[in-house]
C-alpha cells in the first residue's frame, strides 16, 4: 500500500515537474499580446521581452512589422523608440532602445513593449520577427516559423492569430469622424433646447405681467 502511495506521488511531482519546466521555457520566449485582434482592424500589441543571460541585460529590442499604416509607440521610462519606414511611407519596423544610465532587463526580469498597431493584415495569422540584443553584445533572433509537426523551434517568432473581420475596425477613423459629428449634433441640441427654456421662462413672466395688471384695472 505504502509502495502504490509512494510511486503515484512520485509519477505526480515529476510530471509536475515537466509540467513547469515547459512554462518556463514558453515563458521565456519573445511573445506578443493582443486581445480582440482583427484582420484589418487596429489594435495595441504588447511585446512581452525576457531577459534569458545569467550575465548580461537586454538593451535594445526591434520588431518587425508588416508594412502598416500606423504604428504608435508608449513612453517607457528609460528607453527611447523609434520607427522605420520604407520608399512607400509604410512603417516595417519598431525599435526600443535603453537610454544612457538605464541598464536594461536585467537577467531574471521582463519588460513589456506596447505598440498601437493598424489596420492589420487580412489574413488569419501575422508574425512579427523580433531581434533582442544584450549588453555584452549578443544578439538572439526571434524569426524561427512553427515547426512542420507543430511543435515549437527554439527561437519563435511572436505572432498573433487575428479574428474575422467585423467591418468595423478598417473604418476607425470615420469612426472618430462620426463621434465628433455625434457631439456637435448633441451640443446644438442642448443649445436648442436651452434657447427654448428661455423663451418659455420670457412668456412665462409676460404672461404673469398681463395678469397682474388686468388685476389692477
Amino acid at each position: 500500500m505504502n509502495t502504490s502511495v509512494s510511486r503515484t506521488l512520485f509519477t505526480s511531482v515529476a510530471a509536475a515537474g515537466l509540467l513547469l519546466s515547459g512554462a518556463g521555457i514558453a515563458a521565456a520566449h519573445v511573445v506578443v499580446d493582443a486581445p480582440g485582434a482583427s484582420q484589418g482592424g487596429y489594435t495595441v500589441a504588447t511585446f512581452r521581452v525576457p531577459d534569458e543571460s545569467d550575465t548580461a541585460s537586454t538593451t535594445k529590442v526591434s520588431v518587425a512589422l508588416p508594412n502598416l499604416k500606423s504604428a504608435r509607440t508608449e513612453p517607457i521610462a528609460g528607453w527611447t523608440s523609434s520607427v522605420e519606414k520604407n520608399a512607400q511611407g509604410d512603417i516595417v519596423s519598431v525599435t526600443w532602445t535603453a537610454n544612457p544610465g538605464n541598464p536594461g532587463v536585467a537577467p531574471g526580469q521582463f519588460q513589456r513593449f506596447p505598440l498601437s498597431v493598424g489596420p492589420l493584415p487580412k489574413q488569419e495569422k501575422v508574425s512579427f520577427n523580433a531581434t533582442q540584443t544584450y549588453s555584452d553584445g549578443k544578439v538572439v533572433e526571434w524569426n524561427q516559423p512553427m515547426n512542420a509537426d507543430g511543435s515549437e523551434p527554439d527561437h519563435p517568432a511572436p505572432s498573433l492569430t487575428l479574428a474575422k473581420s467585423n467591418g468595423g475596425d478598417d473604418d476607425a477613423p470615420a469612426a472618430a469622424d462620426s463621434d465628433k459629428s455625434d457631439k456637435g449634433t448633441d451640443n446644438t441640441a442642448r443649445w436648442l433646447g436651452g434657447a427654448g427654456l428661455a423663451l418659455g421662462a420670457l412668456g412665462a413672466a409676460l404672461g404673469l405681467g398681463s395678469v397682474l395688471r388686468g388685476r389692477r384695472s
